[in-house]
């Protein structure tokens, strides 16, 4: 006897396909499974003429067997009057007829057991589910209008056709001889019935449970999990081993999901159309593992406490913003609630805001103010904490006990450049909102941070963010200004500090900085004369790349400094063959930080250290005073 056995409705069915208003072919017939349930709609072979039941008086159907639960198909053809205000209103009265002369009634009221199909946004039934489980989007296409919702990753089950509504037999022992359908007066459609022998609830009740996934040929590639009855996650490699705690690490062999199943569900992993393997999750949840085929797949949490974190500067015992990731001994992330485990879901898309995380190779960092809260596993969590260049990185293991709900951590300063007079900066960042730049600043302890507005063909970003004067926090400790990248692909790109009104057009001569068929309207030039008319600062982009009217900017005195991305071998020579030639340029970066590499990136920055030109700092100035370090300082 299978764990679910459809019932055959096919002597009771009076309605065809019409009567839900779609057409012979738009109906799936015959046996079909919903959220992993088989069923048997109409008669077999098929026909769309006689397959619901639509009661219009009582009318039994005939059931015959032990069943734990019984579950129907079914739905509402309109709803109370006023539409969506018959909340609790009794369509029907189903009858369950037991072995030794028994009746329980069950009442099926709208919006309980029973509900319209399709319905209003926030009117889905309490008590019945929807035909079709909630969904993985989409992993790496679709459409361009759901791009903005592909970032959520997963999607509610709308009702297809039907609600699925379980009655549980107070007398499992006694079979079930037929099922009685009592109209009230509203017009109803029963599609389908089955019935369990199973010890379990046929909808899934119990949170998703992660998972760790091993390829044993050590395959590399994307893996899929199917789940008949329940939910799964996309497959996320995890990071493999690395010596430095705080910065990143590279993609390991295995991958780890989270499922939430029916103990007779079937999980299936595959890789493409290749089957690894398949098992049941009954069986991985008993014995905590499962190796099948090529692939084994092990339970990777015993539970998890809900903990409020605080990490504490130990000199003085007080928060300080820093970058934290947290993971089990399996690896698996356990970032702070609000934060991502995968920036942007481990695509290369580098324009997106992804709220205050950054990744650095496949270990992805929350930025948080000193504090945070959210799920850790019980057992050994690892801890990495990081903040900037002038702080030891923390990369500590803890045990989180059952129980536990708060957990202290400390870092310590290893050097203090702004108590002798020099500030870091960042001088390049894009896609940031001046908060969350803040926060990111604060949590890497970057004394200056310019934001840049731009253009990139029709997007354009930070326009909100421009106020033309320095956003100041910490009492002056930490600032944030708002500036521009003005670009053109061939004659170069400049930044622009120091700006009280913006300089436009941002961008100018078409793709992929300006807008398509754009013209030469203005040139790099211009845009320097107009900031210096200002009191702006000039400073030639990623130097010397596009590389042709810097040259220009630099002998003209146009351009204050130049940014190095990264200290290269061309923009090196590049740097010194203007020294060399009597141009005492001045270089705004030391070092530089990327979220990805440049042009494929999430976020390009680069950062340096600068004298400030007061005696203290943050004494006497607001701008962004991170211009430039002498040549030859490093």
């Amino acid at each position: 006897m299978p764990s679910y056995e459809p019932v055959d409705l096919s002597a009771a069915c009076n309605a065809g396909v019409k009567v839900l208003g779609g057409e012979p072919g738009d109906v799936p017939l015959g046996r079909v499974d919903l959220r992993g349930l088989p069923f048997l709609i109409g008669p077999e072979p098929p026909s769309a003429e006689r397959c619901f039941l639509l009661p219009d008086a009582p009318v039994s159907v005939a059931i015959g067997r032990l069943a734990r639960r019984v579950i129907v198909a079914h739905r509402l053809l309109e709803p109370g009057a006023p539409a969506g205000h018959a909340v609790g209103q009794t369509v029907a009265e189903y009858a369950f007829h037991l072995a030794g002369g028994e009746v329980v009634v069950a009442p099926i009221r709208e919006r309980f057991e029973i509900q319209v199909v399709p319905t209003e946004w926030g009117r889905l039934p309490f008590l019945a589910v929807t035909d079709t489980s909630d969904r993985n989007l989409p992993r790496f296409e679709g459409r361009w209008d759901e791009a903005g919702v592909r970032l959520t990753e997963h999607a509610l089950g709308w009702p297809a056709r039907y609600y699925l509504w379980c009655w549980e037999n107070p007398h499992p022992e006694r079979p079930v001889e037929q099922l009685e359908f009592i109209p009230r007066g509203r017009r109803f459609v029963v599609a389908g019935i089955t019935t369990s022998d199973l010890d379990e609830h046929p909808f899934v009740c119990t949170p998703a449970r992660p998972v760790r996934l091993v390829a044993k040929d050590g395959r590399d590639g994307v893996l899929d999990i199917d789940v008949d009855r329940g939910v799964a996650t996309y497959p996320q490699p995890l990071p493999g081993e690395d010596d430095r705690a705080g910065w990143g690490a590279t993609e390991g062999p295995s991958a780890y999901a989270s499922i939430a199943a029916l103990p007779s569900a079937t999980v299936a992993v595959r890789q493409g159309d290749t089957e690894l393997g398949r098992m049941r999750w009954g069986d991985v949840e008993r014995d905590g593992r499962a190796d099948a085929g090529q692939v084994l797949l092990e339970l990777a949490e015993g539970g998890r406490n809900w903990v409020h974190v605080r990490v504490v500067d130990d000199a003085t015992g007080r928060p300080v913003p820093c970058r934290v990731h947290f993971r089990s001994a399996e690896g698996i992330p356990y970032q702070p609630h609000g934060h991502h485990n995968h920036v942007t879901q481990n695509l290369g898309s580098w324009h997106y805001d992804v709220g205050g995380d950054v990744r650095l190779g496949q270990r992805s960092y929350a930025y948080i103010d000193g504090t945070c809260q959210g799920w850790l596993p019980r057992g050994d969590v690892v801890v990495d904490v990081a903040r900037g260049f002038e702080y030891e990185p923390l990369r500590q293991t803890v045990r989180i006990e059952p129980g536990q709900r708060d957990l202290t951590l400390r870092i310590g300063r290893v050097a203090d450049m702004a108590s002798e007079g020099w500030w870091s900066g960042d001088s390049h960042v894009h896609f940031l909102s001046t908060p969350g730049a803040q926060l990111e600043q604060r949590g890497e302890d970057l004394r200056v941070v310019n934001v840049l507005q731009t253009q990139w063909g029709a997007l354009f970003t930070n326009t909100e963010d421009f106020s033309g004067r320095p956003s100041v926090v910490d009492g002056g400790g930490y600032v944030t200004y708002v500036g521009q990248e003005n670009r053109q692909h061939a004659l170069g790109h400049m930044v622009l500090w120091d700006l009280k009104e913006p300089v436009m057009p941002w961008c100018s001569d078409g793709p992929d900085e300006a807008e398509l068929g754009g013209a030469l309207d203005v040139t790099l030039s211009d845009w320097a004369d107009r900031t210096h008319a200002q009191g702006g600062t000039v400073v030639a982009a990623h130097f010397p790349n596009p590389n042709g009217e810097p040259a220009v900017l630099v002998a003209t005195g146009r351009a204050d400094a130049v940014e190095m991305l990264a200290h290269s071998d061309d923009a090196m020579l590049e740097y010194y063959r203007y020294l060399n030639s009597g141009y005492r340029l001045r270089s705004s970066v030391a070092r530089t930080r990327c979220r990805a590499p440049y042009r494929s990136a999430c976020i390009a920055r680069t950062r340096g250290w600068t004298r400030s030109s007061a005696t203290r700092p943050g004494a006497g100035r607001c701008g962004p005073v991170v211009r430039s370090f002498p040549a030859g300082r490093w």
